[in-house]
């Protein structure tokens, strides 16, 4: 009984969305608005089901998924299930972020060992800070200190800038010329 209530109430809800829709394409702007609100919500709730792991993934293919169904929609079938149509849609531009994802984890190392990352000794860091302040001491005033006020103390801009004497904009622009600097001079050094 309950498994034909949920059939009879998908019907219900297939239809609805496919009348706003043929509505939508007839040039019924309202119900295309209607459309496009319940259609998220279902998307929502299928991507979901998809994408355990990734919850924060979810809303751009939502947002994916319309666009899709936006620039597409002359292509829609009034005889054949809204359904279908809308899920093939969503699995293309799931499949999109899955390539996408495995293409950019490849780019990385995964942590094969964790308890490795907890054994690094202290010295490790000791001997980054002193490179990282040889380093620093070879950049001007003008570039170091933002950076190290706003980087490494954590100041905000407004403090760097009323510690140091600069203006604001000094501290950002000091900031963004020192990194490059340091980048340029890290690669110089590789």
């Amino acid at each position: 009984m309950q498994r034909i209530d949920k059939e009879a109430g998908f019907r219900a809800k297939e239809e609805r969305l496919r009348e706003l829709l043929v509505r939508s394409l007839a040039g019924d702007n309202a119900a295309y608005q209607v459309f496009l609100t319940e259609l998220s919500a279902h998307l929502r709730a299928f991507l979901r089901r998809r994408l355990i792991g990734l919850p924060d993934d979810v809303e751009d293919l939502v947002q994916e998924s319309l666009l899709a169904v936006h620039n597409q929609r002359h292509t829609y079938n009034p005889a054949l299930p809204l359904s279908a149509w809308v899920q093939a849609i969503a699995r293309y531009k799931l499949v999109d972020l899955l390539r996408r994802r495995a293409a950019y984890e490849q780019l990385n190392d995964p942590l094969d060992d964790e308890m490795e990352l907890f054994a690094t000794a202290d010295s490790e860091a000791a001997e980054a800070r002193r490179d990282l302040n040889k380093l620093l001491a070879e950049l001007p005033d003008q570039f170091r200190l933002p950076i190290v006020h706003t980087k490494l103390e954590g100041l905000s801009v407004k403090e760097a800038a009323d510690l140091s004497g600069m203006s604001e904009s000094a501290i950002k622009v000091g900031v963004h010329r020192g990194l490059k600097a340091l980048a340029a001079k890290i690669r110089g050094v590789l």
